[in-house]
């Protein structure tokens, strides 16, 4: 009977997960839609919550257990906004679906550098997108023109590199050949570029 309407319940949340995020995303203004989505999930948390609290027909459930729902709502909540907006809005991989679908279901393997390069960037917007998110995340600052790191962003730059050196594959399958080369993109990167600048 509790696991009958926990699911119930669950369903509830993911109705108003829905109803919540279309609304947000088609009426008002949106940042970031990681950080909306995830503001999405808690909105929809607490309000099935509420939902849960009141409604005579979920008063089968302990405080307890309406809380473990309630938390449970939350990782979803999370899961949905990583797993599906946040991926579909910025997945190179769902491009280039959608390219070769909008190309008539076929591109010639070499011009994908091209495709990428020239199409990819400008339609998606990526370069405003990818600085709107860092500037919004505290990572980065911009002034007079010049991106830099903010202390923040020396952390989780710090981080991710030691990371990918340690902790990504030492042997990943890249067409058809394993290499270690995204352990250390910068392996063979051009040593003297004439685009940094430091903050004044």
């Amino acid at each position: 009977m509790k696991l009958t309407r926990a699911l119930i319940a669950s369903m509830v949340f993911t109705v108003v997960l829905l109803g919540i995020y279309y609304f947000h995303v088609n009426f008002f203004k949106v940042n970031v839609v990681f950080y909306a989505a995830i503001g999405d999930g808690v909105v929809a948390a607490f309000m099935t919550g509420v939902i849960l609290q009141f409604l005579p027909y979920f008063r089968v459930f302990g405080g307890f257990e309406k809380l473990q729902l309630v938390v449970i709502w939350l990782l979803f909540g999370y899961s949905f906004a990583i797993s599906v907006p946040t991926v579909i809005d910025r997945s190179l991989s769902f491009y280039i679906l959608e390219k070769l679908q909008q190309r008539g279901g076929g591109i010639k393997q070499d011009s994908f550098e091209q495709v990428f390069t020239q199409e990819y960037v400008k339609e998606h917007h990526l370069v405003d997108v990818r600085l709107t998110e860092q500037l919004q995340s505290g990572t980065i600052a911009i002034n007079d023109g010049c991106v830099t790191l903010t202390e923040k962003g020396q952390m989780i730059a710090s981080f991710g590199r030691f990371f990918r050196t340690h902790w990504l594959p030492k042997q990943r399958l890249l067409m058809g050949k394993y290499s270690d080369t995204l352990t250390d993109p910068f392996r063979n990167s051009v040593a003297n570029v004439d685009y940094t600048c430091q903050r004044r």
